[in-house]
C-alpha cells in the first residue's frame, strides 16, 4: 500500500503537467489540454459559444484568440451574434471537440453557400426561358432527380455537380431549345427606342441576369446601371431620363466585362493557374492590373467578359475553391466613369 501511494502521486503529477484549470467568470472550472486557447475554453463551454465567439478577456485583459492559457487563469468570452468560425481556427485550437465543431460549421457554411448560389443560377436559367423559379417547380425537379430535398438539388447545382440547365431541359424540353442561339450583342436590351443606343455602365458593370436601368443622355444614347447602382442615387431628381430597360431573355454572348477583386498567394504558378481556372470556365481575361504587390501575397483586379449572373457566379467559385485564394470578390468603383 504504501509503495503504490507514490506512484499515485507520480501519476497525477505527470497528468498535471498535461492539463490546465480556468475559470469561467461565474467560478466554473474548465479542464483543457496544456496549449489550449480561449477558443477551446469557449467550446467546451457549448459549440455556439465557440462558434460566436468575437474575442476574449484573460484575468479581465482583452487577449488574442490565439493566446496559450495557463493554469488558474480566468477567461471571459465575447460573442457577437452572426458570427461563424473561419477557417483559421482549425489551426488555433488545441482540442478534438472544437477542431470538430469549427470543421462540421465550415461544412455547413459551404452547404449553405452552396444552396444559396444554386437557388441564383437556377432563378437565371429559368429567367432565359420566360419562367418564374417558383418552389413547386423546383420540389417537382427535386423528385424527378429522386432527390431527398429541394436542398439538395440546390446544393448541387451550386456546387456545379448538376448544371441548372437539366433541370430546365427536365421540366420544358421544348423551351430549352430556344437558348441554344445567342442573342445579337446590340439586342442585348429590350426597352430601347429604335434610334437608341446603349452601353454598360463602367461604375456597376452590369450583366444579363441582373436587374437593370437605363439613363439617358442627349446625343450619347442610353447607360445602363444595376438597379443597386449607387451613382443612381446621384440622378434621382432627373428621373425624366430614366428608361426602363430589362435583358433580352436568351443566351448571350460572353462579352460583359466585370471585374474581380482577388488576393492570391505570391508563390510560383499561382498566377498561371488562376488564369487558366478562369479560361477552363470559358471566360476571357480582357485586362490584368496589379493593385498591391507583398512578399507573401498579390492584389489583383480581373477583368473577365462573361455572359450573364449564371457564367460570374461559375467562375467566382472555380476561384473561391482554389486554396491559393485568399479573397475574392466583385469590384465595383462608384467614382468610375463612363
Amino acid at each position: 500500500m504504501g509503495a503504490a501511494a507514490p506512484d499515485r502521486l507520480e501519476s497525477s503529477r505527470r497528468i498535471a503537467e498535461h492539463e490546465v484549470f480556468c475559470f469561467t467568470p461565474r467560478g466554473d472550472v474548465v479542464k483543457l489540454p496544456r496549449g489550449a486557447t480561449p477558443l477551446d475554453f469557449a467550446y467546451a463551454i457549448h459549440t455556439r459559444i465557440g462558434d460566436s465567439c468575437v474575442g476574449a478577456k484573460v484575468d479581465g485583459v482583452r487577449a488574442p484568440l490565439w493566446t496559450r492559457l495557463r493554469n488558474g487563469q480566468s477567461v471571459d468570452i465575447m460573442r457577437a451574434q452572426g458570427q461563424r468560425p473561419p477557417g483559421t481556427w482549425i489551426d488555433i485550437v488545441a482540442t478534438g471537440r472544437a477542431k470538430a465543431a469549427i470543421r462540421s460549421s465550415l461544412r455547413e457554411e459551404k452547404r449553405e453557400r452552396f444552396r444559396k448560389l444554386g437557388r441564383e443560377l437556377l432563378r437565371v436559367a429559368f429567367d432565359r426561358i420566360g419562367k418564374r423559379t417558383t418552389e413547386k417547380a423546383i420540389a417537382t425537379a427535386a423528385k424527378q432527380l429522386g432527390l431527398e430535398s429541394s436542398t439538395e438539388m440546390l446544393v448541387r447545382i451550386g456546387a456545379a455537380e448538376l448544371p441548372a440547365r437539366e433541370i430546365i431541359k427536365m421540366l420544358y424540353p421544348d423551351l430549352d431549345s430556344k437558348t441554344e442561339e445567342e442573342i445579337d450583342a446590340g439586342r442585348a436590351v429590350v426597352g430601347l427606342k429604335p434610334s437608341q443606343t446603349f452601353r454598360r455602365a463602367h461604375c456597376c458593370q452590369p450583366v444579363p441576369g441582373e436587374r437593370i436601368v437605363g439613363i439617358a443622355y442627349r446625343g450619347k444614347g442610353v447607360l445602363i446601371h444595376a438597379i443597386d447602382c449607387e451613382t443612381l442615387a446621384e440622378l434621382q431628381e432627373n428621373s425624366s431620363r430614366w428608361v426602363d430597360l430589362h435583358w433580352q431573355e436568351g443566351r448571350h454572348p460572353p462579352v460583359h466585362s466585370v471585374s474581380l477583386d482577388l488576393t492570391i498567394a505570391n508563390d510560383s504558378g499561382v498566377l498561371g493557374r488562376i488564369c487558366t481556372l478562369i479560361g477552363e470556365q470559358r471566360a476571357n481575361i480582357s485586362d490584368l492590373v496589379f493593385i498591391d504587390r507583398k512578399p507573401d501575397f498579390y492584389r489583383l483586379i480581373v477583368d473577365v467578359e462573361l455572359r450573364d449572373t449564371g457564367h460570374l457566379h461559375a467562375v467566382m467559385l472555380a476561384l473561391e475553391a482554389d486554396s491559393d485564394v485568399a479573397s475574392l470578390s466583385r469590384h465595383r468603383d462608384p467614382e468610375r466613369k463612363p
